[in-house]
């Protein structure tokens, strides 16, 4: 008997679906009983919402970017919109910036005309060569994400498809014209999930909405903005495999899916989560001919890594090497 191949790489992408559906139930649930909760119970309730949310987007949708779960398009397309009524915007314009720009140029410095190409690096408001400051970076961008996506609410009168001023999303769509419309589909049906379940939210509980969905969601782009910043602080943007940091801590690698392989991630965006750490040993000797940072604690704690030095400054300043006192 001939079967049907589901699963693009392993079936163990099926916990990362079940993590997003019970997101959904868990956030439908909070909408559901919040009925002039005590100030205790509003905040474990908003704090748990922007721990999912942020969780989603740094692991679960971010993973799901890189390598897709399903074989089908169409199965793909379904979680595209799953996740993007979890994470509050289009997975589908998520991978496009995320995929096609960060990890193209890679959180470069600036370059003589006073930018940086990737749009989310953390030189692109700094000066003198430096990151930009973690609040501006972390709060700033998280309120620019809100406002972006308050405008994707009133993009209704177009049926939330992509406008022709969003030249950055037509600049990243594929070439090849097929793929090209499909991607743009999906935003457009993504932005159109992502508004519709709002309404659902407000018709469950507009208060709970205002009150809850709404601060938690800020926080969960602050969250993941500093979860981004530290990934990169401190790296050296000009050389290809010391340009991210990396956390090799058990446990956590464990719950987050490996996500604290950044280093090996950037060298090898497409692979599989699972392969990781088959990454780090096939690049061993690449990973070592250079001081790199290896931080003690996750990316989210990198504030506590006291130690950490900044071979963005000038290679010769930093060839002590990482956080622990040596390249691993």
């Amino acid at each position: 008997m001939r079967t049907t191949r589901v699963w693009r790489n392993t079936p163990k992408d099926a916990i990362l679906l079940a993590l997003s559906v019970a997101q959904l139930v868990t956030t439908l649930w909070l909408a559901a009983r919040f009925d002039d909760p005590s100030p205790a119970g509003w905040a474990v309730g908003t704090a748990l919402l922007a721990v999912m949310t942020a969780y989603n987007i740094i692991v679960i949708s971010h993973l799901f970017t890189h390598v897709p779960w399903f074989v089908s398009h169409r199965l793909n397309a379904a979680v595209s919109l799953l996740n993007s009524v979890n994470i509050g915007q289009s997975v589908q314009a998520y991978q496009l910036t995320h995929v096609r720009n960060h990890h193209r140029f890679n959180n470069d410095a600036k370059s003589a005309d006073g930018t940086t190409r990737d749009t989310t690096s953390t030189y692109r408001d700094g000066e003198d060569g430096e990151h930009a400051p973690l609040v501006p970076y972390a709060v700033g961008g998280a309120l620019s994400s809100l406002l972006t996506r308050a405008r994707e609410v009133g993009q209704v009168v177009r049926l939330w498809r992509v406008g022709p001023a969003e030249t950055a999303l037509h600049a990243l769509a594929s070439r090849r014209e097929a793929r090209r419309r499909r991607e743009l589909r999906q935003i457009q049906a993504d932005r159109a999930a992502h508004v519709l379940s709002l309404a659902v939210f407000c018709a469950i509980s507009w208060q709970w909405t205002l009150l809850s969905y709404l601060p938690a969601f800020l926080a969960a782009l602050t969250m993941v903005n500093v979860q981004n910043y530290y990934r990169h602080y401190g790296a050296n943007p000009a050389e290809r495999a010391a340009d991210s940091v990396s956390h090799y801590g058990r446990l956590y690698n464990l719950l987050t899916f490996n996500d604290g392989y950044h280093q090996e991630h950037h060298l090898s965006p497409g692979a599989h989560w699972s392969r990781m750490p088959t990454v780090r040993e096939r690049n061993r000797d690449k990973l070592a001919a250079q001081p790199r940072i290896v931080s003690p604690v996750p990316a989210m704690l990198g504030f506590l890594d006291r130690r950490r030095p900044l071979l963005h400054r000038a290679s010769s300043a930093g060839a002590g090497a990482d956080s622990t006192g040596g390249t691993p």
